[in-house]
């Protein structure tokens, strides 16, 4: 089978960099795990790492421990890879996601469908996807503490639902000889939630609007495997905003044969993170892969109040359904 070449996958990748921006997503510890929320184009990484094409999973992330209303979001997702054996094969799925800080938050519901270009999705691939979906945002106004007493926005909870679509393109490809023969080289650039909006929330009394930062994200893997079934799996994940320092993300994640896994990575924002989890599948006999991890990260940044560790833990059920 044809691979990829290695320049291609990185022209395709990164040289449109520069002409994406994006609406923030909750930030991820485990980020490879909810890596087709982060792009809808992304191949899951349990295709990657265990040629599974079938996942299902949830994530809940607690941020700033100690902290009253510090930020939570819950993630429920399922990705589907469907080699057609034709030049294209289809990528399906989606994900409900909540996020809650404080007095704000937003619920959102998407689908997930896009097309990967190959010849054999084993070897290399080149895929354009799109997410869509309807996200209802909230601002419970009771909450808030107000400077004076009688305001207009108290106790008044609004919220109003609006559509949303994100857009990704994601290239992988099996290295061919050297050091890294039969190694995955993968990475993408994308705009999960493509829809920034101005949102003015009217009340009989008046109205506030709140406005969401737009983003845009980059990634960029390696899955180095080793001969007893394990992998060292380095990773990059850019995110950047306007008028703000770019923030690049680094972590290490290496995976002992088929029992469990260590990570350990950080930011440019100053902060750390360890991660680690076990598998139950091959290692027990079973057609299936079931993941349980959990991450922990740490700010060490000077600027601002102090904001405490952040929880995160992830379970994903992956199957062979080719």
């Amino acid at each position: 089978m044809n691979r990829l070449p290695l320049q291609l996958v990185l022209c395709l990748l990164f040289g449109a960099v520069t002409q994406v921006a994006s609406q923030q997503l909750s930030l991820f510890t485990q980020y490879r795990e909810n890596q087709t929320i982060i792009n809808p184009a992304a191949v899951g990484n349990n295709f990657l790492a265990f040629d599974q094409n079938l996942s299902f999973g949830a994530s809940h992330r607690v941020q700033w421990q100690g902290i009253d209303g510090a930020p939570k979001t819950s993630v429920v997702r399922g990705e589907y890879l469907y080699p057609t054996g034709g030049a294209v094969s289809l990528l399906s799925g989606g994900y409900i996601i909540n996020d809650q800080t404080g007095p704000t938050g937003f619920t959102g519901l998407y689908g997930r469908f896009g097309g990967l270009l190959t010849d054999d999705p084993y070897y290399w691939g080149i895929s354009v996807g799109l997410s869509f979906g309807a996200v209802q945002y909230r601002v419970n106004s009771s909450e808030i503490r107000l400077r004076q007493d009688g305001d207009i926005l108290a106790n008044q909870d609004v919220n109003q639902i609006n559509p949303d679509v994100g857009v990704g393109i994601f290239a992988y490809t099996l290295l061919d000889g050297g050091f890294f023969d039969n190694d995955y080289i993968y990475g993408g650039i994308s705009i999960p939630q493509a829809l920034g909006l101005d949102l003015a929330f009217k009340t009989e009394n008046g109205e506030f609007v709140t406005k969401r930062v737009q983003h845009y994200y980059a990634m960029l893997g390696l899955y180095k495997f080793f001969d007893d079934d394990g992998f060292l799996e380095p990773s990059v994940w850019v995110k950047y905003t306007p008028d703000v320092p770019v923030n690049i993300d680094f972590n290490l994640r290496y995976q002992m044969a088929q029992n469990f896994w260590l990570g350990l990575g950080g930011s440019t924002a100053q902060t750390m993170h360890v991660e680690g989890g076990f598998l139950l599948g091959d290692n027990l006999g079973f057609d299936s892969t079931i993941k349980i991890g959990y991450g922990y990260d740490y700010s060490f940044s000077s600027f601002g109040p102090y904001t405490g560790g952040s929880h995160e833990i992830n379970v994903s059920y992956s199957i062979d359904n080719q």
